[in-house]
């Protein structure tokens, strides 16, 4: 690759048209920028053009091996298939590709959570909080895991990190709020539902009815 390289970014863009021939032309003038296949890729997923998106990551990792980003893209069209494992694979390529790449774990951990193993969740959802102390998302899941797990406190403390970063971010307030619930702590229950709830999330009926009786008390 020659030059500065155009910055990645994962985000599908808003004028996806222009976005996708921008990054065509991109590739047409240097076939050998894995970030221009990266970004056209990212383009085309936005389109719904998987099967050539997924092409377009292929030839970004064949000229640029350390572009993590790319990994985890292929690992997200694996997710979309229903492809755990293929998902777990990809994002293990990701972080062998560039080490302390935060995404990659996390996402590890998100999907050892839908294969109902929170034990390897939590593992490498603290690999990517070691890695980025800022990672919302790893925090929220983690917070879950240790649920899951019987880990009530740690869940909490979890989910008031995620808060601390965030103070708007509807499903940590929903997930304290089970969290506390279990823990006995009515009031605190009711206070992050409520919040939830303000923030527009869609609070399970269950919890609310169970909240029901510690209201105004």
């Amino acid at each position: 690759m020659s030059g500065q390289p155009e910055k990645t970014d994962p985000r599908i863009p808003e004028n996806v048209d222009a976005h996708i021939a921008r990054y065509r032309a991109a590739v047409m003038l240097n076939p050998d920028c894995g970030t221009s296949h990266y970004n056209l890729g990212v383009g085309l997923l936005g389109k719904g053009e998987t099967a050539e998106a997924e092409r377009e990551f292929y030839a970004a990792i064949e000229n640029s091996p350390s572009l993590a980003e790319a990994y985890v893209q292929v690992g997200g069209i694996r997710l979309a298939q229903g492809d755990l494992e293929g998902c777990l694979d990809w994002n293990r390529r990701a972080v062998n590709a560039r080490a302390g790449f935060a995404e990659g774990y996390g996402n590890m951990g998100f999907v050892y959570m839908q294969l109902g193993r929170p034990g390897e969740a939590v593992k490498h959802l603290q690999k990517a909080i070691a890695y980025n102390g800022n990672f919302i998302q790893a925090y929220v899941t983690l917070a879950t895991a240790y649920f899951a797990m019987g880990l009530v406190n740690e869940s909490i403390e979890a989910g008031k990190k995620a808060l601390s970063l965030n103070p708007s971010f509807a499903v940590a307030h929903n997930n304290l709020a089970i969290a506390y619930l279990e823990k006995g702590e009515a009031a605190l229950a009711v206070e992050h539902a409520d919040k939830a709830l303000a923030l527009g999330y869609d609070v399970p009926e269950g919890l609310l009815r169970e909240l029901l009786p510690h209201r105004g008390k």
